[in-house]
């Protein structure tokens, strides 16, 4: 009887929290995955922005880009971070006739919103010939107040740095942050040794420190907050689960640890073209995108430790 009360419960969560989510085909045809096996390895394509539809055309570049790898079993997951600046082919689109650009400007070629998220997806496809098998926009507003819900998070400064947005100093060490000062502290990039590298693992490093917060807190035992910590996730995503209802992706994802995430940081360096800075791919990627179509990844990143990265 327990049990089933169990399964109740969860189904009446997951039917809130999938009525809290907006719905949009956020993958263009190229670069979806027909299938709906959640048993094999997985791909998901995670943007984060400031801006949600509506927001004016120049405000719509994606703040970050992120591959999530989950190979079969569950039991590990990667985060690869695009370069914002990386030098790509962007296909054409309503409005837009398609060139050499950096790939954060696809979303806004796009149009921003679901549009963009199509456009940067199929961008995406074409540089390493990966299809999704779902997608999220993330509105890193409405992330502030789910860090807030969880009663903050612990984040650890490596290198001093002062915010250009608020002029907030970060000084070394492992603190506390609200949502506030912990999404200032992961969209810095100008003073920090690896520049926007830097940014990228700082943002994986939030995702797991969020995970690991949402597992030590007893949320199960407070129902109300768990109803609105659910609420304001449903409140800052819009999914595209390419066809497979939510609550079976949330359950068949529910036994990955958030000790098992790794982050990718996608072989690349700065490279200064027309007066522009850029970033080009070294040596084509050096293999990941290969790796990431063979399922070999976890056997890339354990031949080459120096893209990945600790969180």
């Amino acid at each position: 009887m327990l049990a089933a009360l169990g399964v109740a419960g969860l189904h009446w969560l997951t039917n809130r929290y999938d009525r809290a989510v907006t719905k949009q085909e956020l993958l263009d045809d190229t670069a979806r995955q027909r299938r709906t096996d959640l048993s094999r390895p997985l791909n998901y394509l995670l943007i984060g922005s400031d801006h949600r539809p509506g927001a004016n055309p120049e405000d719509q570049r994606s703040d970050s880009i992120l591959i999530v790898h989950v190979p079969a079993g569950m039991r590990q997951a990667y985060l690869i971070s695009i370069p914002r600046d990386l030098l790509v082919a962007i296909p054409a689109a309503p409005g837009y006739g398609g060139g050499q650009d950096k790939i954060n400007a696809a979303y806004e070629h796009g149009g921003g919103g679901e549009a963009g998220a199509r456009l940067l997806s199929a961008t995406l496809t074409r540089l390493t010939g990966i299809r999704f098998d779902g997608a999220a926009l993330v509105d890193f507003s409405g992330f502030k107040q789910v860090i807030d819900l969880l009663g903050g998070i612990r984040m650890c400064v490596d290198t001093e740095v002062r915010s250009v947005h608020t002029k907030t100093l970060f000084t070394p060490g492992c603190q506390q942050m609200d949502g506030a000062r912990t999404l200032d502290y992961v969209r810095q990039r100008y003073d920090l040794p690896d520049g926007d590298y830097d940014r990228q693992r700082h943002q994986q490093q939030m995702l797991r420190a969020v995970l690991d917060k949402a597992g030590e807190t007893h949320l199960r035992n407070d129902p109300v907050q768990l109803d609105r910590v659910l609420r304001a996730v449903g409140g800052a995503l819009t999914v595209d689960t390419n066809g497979v209802p939510l609550e079976d992706l949330l359950f068949a994802l529910r036994s990955l640890p958030a000790d098992a995430l790794q982050g990718v940081r996608v072989p690349s360096y700065p490279q200064t073209i027309d007066q522009v800075s850029y970033v080009v791919l070294d040596n084509g990627g050096g293999g990941l995108f290969d790796a990431l179509r063979d399922t070999r990844l976890p056997e890339w990143a354990g031949a080459n430790p120096r893209w990945v990265n600790r969180l």
